[in-house]
């Protein structure tokens, strides 16, 4: 085989790895109908200090007091910054911690404390409501990189208690622990609420109970488990011991799902508008789904792109109040405060 014709097909292979990943459109899969939802953005929500800024919002969470948290990628580091409800800066939490390298996810439980989820150092890291770290599960491995993976590997390294490249965290009422996991490992892990594993579900593929980056998890009031099967394009869900129940596949790439509290629960997931530059995919992405923990289809709201009210690859969502959701931005380096209008509702698509 020539040098060029042999580079060639390892960068279309690449390509193509690529666009699998990050939920490039299929036709293979019709998106639902759903009615628009009416919403406003908050310009200007988060207020930083003078000299400081968001990098990737790859994450973003909310508390019991309406305190957002961000978990950005900036430069070289990954940081960790809380506001008060009203967006104002009020600190950042553990900086130059060595289980920070590449943000993925932050997540708030039931008691305030606050869990960062970091895709680099293969770590999940438990801070109190104080700040102070109170747990960790995984280890950073020593080579303080990113290791080559294929399909082999997935399942080879899974192991119960390291990660590879893990990418979100939810609990049920009792505490235990779930995490998706991730990239390489292609699994969703169940822990006690002690970091005492229990069980894990899958391996890389197509199948009922597989996955192809599993990118984000919320968990119901009944302890099932829902995740964003991305790169297959589906939601799966389990029971709260990881039996496979059912999927929905007609929204789109899930990127980020979340599950709003209370005595209805709502499921959002988005329908992110890929930062891979696929004209193809700007059309067709970009919106949220509001459903029905049965996979109902309620309505939709967004659209790609770069101005207010407009969304550029959504990488987290936060929907603690039903109709005031927080979402944070990988493409556009930003968190919008959204703020849904259900009752008037127009036409569909």
């Amino acid at each position: 085989m020539k040098r060029g014709f042999g580079l060639s097909v390892l960068l279309v292979l690449f390509a193509a790895s690529s666009l699998a990943q990050q939920g490039a459109p299929s036709p293979a899969k019709a998106f639902a109908t759903a009615p628009d939802i009416p919403y406003d953005s908050a310009p200007n929500f988060l207020k930083l200090p003078a000299g400081l800024y968001l990098g990737e919002a790859v994450a973003v969470a909310t508390n019991s007091k309406g305190h957002v948290f961000a978990y950005t990628r900036s430069g070289e580091a990954s940081r960790l910054f809380e506001f008060d409800q009203n967006g104002t800066f009020v600190r950042e939490i553990g900086q130059g911690l060595y289980g920070f390298q590449m943000a993925h996810a932050v997540r708030v439980d039931s008691q305030d404390n606050i869990w960062a989820v970091d895709e680099g150092t293969d770590m999940v890291i438990k801070f109190n409501p104080q700040g102070r770290v109170i747990m960790l599960l995984g280890r950073r491995p020593e080579s303080h990189g990113f290791v080559p993976t294929t399909p082999v590997d997935r399942a080879a390294r899974a192991k119960p208690y390291t990660f590879g490249r893990p990418t979100d965290i939810a609990w049920d009422a009792s505490g235990n622990i779930f995490i998706s996991d991730g990239y390489t490992n292609s699994r969703v892990v169940k822990y006690d609420k002690n970091g005492k594993f229990i069980k894990d579900v899958g391996s890389f593929g197509t199948a009922p109970g597989q996955f192809n980056t599993p990118h984000s998890i919320a968990t119901d009031a009944q302890g099932n488990v829902y995740v964003a099967d991305r790169g297959n394009r589906r939601i799966q869900v389990f029971d709260n011991d990881l039996n496979y129940k059912t999927s929905y596949d007609n929204v789109g790439a899930p990127w980020s799902v979340c599950i709003t509290p209370g005595p209805h629960q709502y499921l959002y997931s988005s329908n992110s508008y890929p930062d891979n530059n696929n004209s193809n995919a700007f059309n067709v992405t970009g919106e949220v789904y509001k459903m029905e923990l049965d996979g109902t289809v309620l309505g939709k709201f967004g659209k790609a792109g770069k101005q207010l009210k407009e969304f550029s690859t959504i990488h987290a969502m936060d929907c603690r109040n039903e109709n005031e959701l927080v979402v944070g931005e990988i493409t556009s380096w930003r968190i919008q405060k959204i703020t849904l209008h259900p009752q008037v509702q127009t036409s569909s698509r």
